[in-house]
């Protein structure tokens, strides 16, 4: 397999393939990178999320209706837990443009978040200013975007963005990587033309007890659960559902969207879904102590 690694969006991406992609594939890669990112980063001073949180106004993009969809359904599942309004409740705690990291109150985001917003297939409207942050999936949409863009590429391609993966063709172990000791695995799942996505609380984590997966009605970072990974025929739901697992009413939305999946809380327990193909190196409900 031929690798291209890079940076982009804040992460560390590789792309494999049979054979090394041509300039003009990798072209293309980047041109779709940089139009999402123009378009839904909330770090940079140019984009246009960053323009409707200022001013209020019209977004135009492909990805709104998938991604404000998908949104409406994690928000309903989750009780308001989810909600793409989280821009200032993080921004509260530090982790905002430019990254200072120190934390104030927290602030909960609004509720009925879809009252401010209104959209379609080639659009997003605000009649007042409001900051989205759509980090719950927009990783993983992307990951779909640049599959999409190499669909012409012969042959087997893993998309990693980071630990969000997308496979396609020929299946690829992966590592569920421990969320308290990196050099560990709680178990592996073998990936088959599906996307396996990933979280965890020791990701973009600052501070005591700060972290990025807050709950969107108190402002507050999450207890409960430390990790969770989710397995989709596309990386945007896999994404979607791996942050929805942190609330009650993840493992609801992951049945209705077909997602397996599988989570970890923050005192070791392990949980997963009935048909989940992860092998774990730990039985459902048990613990790290349970095993002496």
């Amino acid at each position: 397999m031929a690798i291209w690694s890079f940076e982009a969006i804040g992460t560390h991406w590789e792309i494999e393939t049979i054979d090394p992609l041509p300039a003009a594939a990798k072209a293309a890669v980047t041109a779709e990178i940089e139009r999402f990112d123009r378009e839904w980063s909330r770090f940079r001073a140019d984009s246009e999320v960053v323009r409707l949180g200022r001013l209020g106004g019209v977004l135009t993009s492909a990805d709104a209706a998938p991604m404000l969809d998908a949104y409406r359904e994690l928000s309903v599942a989750t009780a308001g837990a989810v909600n793409p309004l989280v821009a200032e409740s993080l921004e509260a705690l530090g982790y905002d443009a430019a990254y200072t990291l120190i934390a104030g109150q927290p602030l909960a985001a609004p509720e009925e978040w879809d009252r401010h917003l209104s959209w379609d297939d080639g659009e997003v409207r605000a009649s007042a200013p409001v900051l989205l942050d759509v980090g719950a999936l927009g990783k993983g949409r992307l990951v779909d975007l640049v599959s999409a863009v190499l669909d012409r590429v012969p042959g087997d391609l893993v998309v990693d963005a980071g630990g969000d993966i997308r496979v396609r063709g020929a299946g690829v172990r992966i590592a569920l990587e421990h969320p308290y000791d990196a050099t560990k695995a709680i178990g592996v799942v073998e990936v088959h033309d599906h996307a396996l996505c990933a979280s965890a609380i020791n990701r973009r984590a600052w501070g005591s007890g700060l972290h990025h997966v807050l709950d969107a009605r108190t402002g507050v970072p999450v207890r409960t659960w430390a990790a969770t990974w989710a397995l989709a025929p596309d990386a945007m739901k896999a994404d979607a559902v791996a942050t929805a697992l942190f609330f009650d009413g993840g493992p609801e939305v992951a049945a209705a969207w077909g997602v397996e999946w599988v989570r970890m809380s923050t005192d070791g327990r392990v949980q997963r879904s009935p048909d989940c193909p992860a092998e774990l190196f730990l039985t459902a409900g048990e613990s790290p102590a349970a095993r002496g």
